[in-house]
């Protein structure tokens, strides 16, 4: 079985060089080749859904039929799994150059002039060839060749100047400067159909032309920039900040937004009632304020989008034909966000105890959301500025100096917890997270925070009938509840989330370790209601060795309902404590003495081994608690659909410094 594999190789240099006194140059480049071969996820078995296929197909079918093709449930004729990872050939390649160029000036007395030019230019090409034999799928079509390329250019260009200035006790610095930046993407699709064999895998060997596209898009922003920061004897301190940001995915009435934001601090262990206190290293409160803007959104989502292939005849011939894609919002304006916080940072005996808590709150609107639109307009949805978002939270950080001696161990801790709230959606609510055959998972509603599951409330299994029974809003049980019956049935949102990192050394050997966590999250085990739903001829977990069987059984595991999906409904049956701890990254590295690296002229040699998610503590019954089946949408999260695990990842590798 050709499983999920990538391949990567990268890279950078860095090279600064000072010209003269007031002169200096640089750059910072990389160059990476990435390549890898995708496995379907998020999707059903009748979708080609890799993980919930091998845990659904039968496994008595075998893989390979006696001439070669792969078998498929013959009452469904949907292929074993195998057929999805070696079936096809499917691999994605990328070409990669991140970099940038600077030249700085220092001038007069306390001016530098800073001048940067960075680009990010990328190539990607995703090949894809259906054998036209080995799969029903592939017979059905006589083979496919699909060929997407991809083309993304990226620059950044700005110019700073900054002053500094010292006074006495006062120290200014100012800033100002501006930016520009530019997106550029080219994209061509081509598929095929009715290939002669396997020998061509190319779109060129396929007879039959399916679809061929290609389109180009632009996006450009403009800012300006300011900054003071003023501190009196490092014990006041202020810093004021304002932006202004142009984007042309917004229209000419609203291209420009400004974003103000200041903060204030005040080193308390500055004070001379605080200088007795001789364990004191640092005591500093500190509040900030600032509005922050968002404009990641389709470009061009302000215009009145025209589209193709409303193509009609006329005399026998088929004539091109365009149609009306989107509505024209000339109001469509930056999505802002202002944010509140106050803090307090600790460090006392000389450094070995750090800690900083913050308290903050957020509110953002204006929200840029494919919202509905009335029938009457002759659209479903379209993107628009509507509602209002809170998050409002703890964060607290702790490092300690734990040995300090021959042996060095620190630890750091941090923890956080955040809460979320749709405030206002002009009464609209938006369903996502959709589930094949059982509708929507995830509802956005005013009051609710951003991540709510809804579905039924599952009530258990009639003794009598083995059906399902789900409890109605009246408080009522029924086996076919309405759509109105359906309310929350869960959060997606954790509690809290922390992490823990312990740094240990000794000479030149080091050890670190990171733990991750995550609790009080709920999660619906979508993969659940395939694999315990018993709706067709699939395979099912143990789970259902369990199910209802004669009259008078008690138990949670319904009967087998072909082709009904009532007992296996979106509902509160499916829902799980996702919360987790888990050993994210462990490091071991030892650094080459110098003796040994000064021979060959090397500053120095350090080789080292990290293994990724090595182990997991969690109540979660599926494969990773940690995943999430809509991760591109910010309407749903909490849900495990056949979606694949992270990987447990063992790496090595060795850092040379000339």
């Amino acid at each position: 079985m050709r499983s999920a594999q990538m391949n990567r190789y990268n890279f950078k240099i860095n090279l600064d060089q000072e010209v003269n006194k007031w002169l200096t140059v640089g750059t910072r480049m990389a160059y990476s080749v990435y390549s890898d071969v995708d496995v379907n996820d998020n999707q059903g078995v009748d979708k080609g859904g890799v993980l919930l296929g091998a845990l659904t197909t039968p496994p008595v079918i075998g893989i390979y039929n006696p001439d070669g093709t792969f078998t498929s449930n013959p009452f469904q004729n949907w292929e074993n799994p195998i057929a999805s990872t070696d079936g096809s050939n499917r691999k994605y390649k990328s070409q990669r150059v991140l970099g940038n160029v600077y030249a700085k000036i220092d001038f007069l007395k306390g001016f530098s002039f800073k001048a940067n030019l960075g680009i990010d230019d990328r190539n990607d090409i995703y090949d894809y060839f259906l054998d036209p034999f080995l799969t029903s799928y592939g017979r059905a079509l006589n083979g496919q060749g699909i060929n997407n390329t991809n083309k993304t250019s990226y620059y950044i260009w700005d110019n700073t100047l900054t002053f500094n200035k010292t006074l006495g006790s006062h120290k200014i610095e100012a800033l100002a400067g501006s930016v520009i930046q530019e997106f550029y993407w080219e994209n061509a699709h081509i598929e095929t159909r009715n290939f002669s064999g396997n020998g061509v895998q190319t779109t060129n060997g396929g007879s039959e032309m399916i679809a061929a596209s290609s389109d180009k898009a632009k996006k450009r922003n403009t800012s300006f920039l300011g900054r003071v920061n003023y501190s009196f004897k490092d014990k006041y301190l202020l810093t004021v900040n304002f932006r202004a940001d142009a984007s042309s995915v917004f229209g000419p009435d609203n291209r420009w937004g400004y974003f103000p934001s200041s903060s204030i601090g005040w080193r308390i262990s500055q004070e001379p009632f605080m200088q007795d206190l001789s364990f004191l290293d640092d005591l500093k409160l500190r509040a900030g304020w600032g509005v922050v803007g968002n404009d990641q959104i389709t470009n061009y989502a302000w215009f009145g989008r025209v589209g193709s292939g409303a193509n009609y005849p006329i005399g026998g011939s088929t004539m091109p034909g365009t149609y009306p894609s989107s509505v024209e919002n000339r109001n469509l304006k930056w999505e802002q966000s202002e944010q509140t916080n106050v803090g307090l940072d600790f460090m006392a005996f000389r450094g070995r105890i750090q800690f900083s808590a913050d308290v903050y709150i957020r509110n953002t609107s204006d929200l840029l959301l494919n919202a509905p639109l009335p029938r009457s307009t002759g659209f479903d949805s379209a993107i628009q500025n509507v509602g209002k978002l809170q998050n409002k939270g703890l964060e607290f950080n702790l490092t300690t100096v734990n040995v300090k001696k021959a042996i060095n161990w620190s630890t750091n801790f941090n923890i956080s917890f955040n809460r979320n709230k749709v405030v206002d959606l002009v009464g609209q609510e938006i369903f996502a997270g959709t589930i094949t055959n059982r509708g929507d998972a995830s509802l956005v509603k005013e009051g609710l925070p951003l991540g709510t599951l809804f579905g039924y409330v599952w009530g258990g299994v009639d003794p009598q009938t083995g059906s399902a029974y789900y409890i109605a809003k009246d408080g009522t049980s029924t086996f076919t509840p309405s759509a109105d019956d359906r309310v929350v049935i869960g959060d997606a949102n954790p509690k809290f989330i922390y992490g823990m990192t312990n740094d240990i050394s000794y000479k030149s050997l080091s050890l670190s370790i990171f733990l991750q966590g995550s609790q009080g999250n709920d999660m619906l085990n979508a993969s659940r209601m395939e694999t315990e739903g018993m709706t067709g001829p699939q395979n099912q977990s143990t789970a259902v060795l369990r199910r209802w069987r004669q009259p008078g059984d008690q138990t949670d595991i319904p009967k087998a309902s072909w082709g009904s999906y009532d007992n296996s409904r979106i509902s509160s049956r499916f829902i799980e404590d996702g919360s987790y701890l888990r050993l994210k990254t462990v490091t071991l590295s030892y650094q080459l003495p110098k003796t040994l690296t000064e021979k060959v002229k090397m500053q120095n040699v350090k080789v080292y081994a990290t293994g990724e998610n090595l182990w997991t503590l969690t109540n979660y019954s599926g494969f990773d608690p940690e995943v999430n089946a809509f991760g591109t949408q910010n309407t749903a999260k909490g849900i495990d659909y056949g979606t694949y695990p992270q990987t447990r990842n063992i790496i090595f590798g060795l850092n040379i410094t000339f």
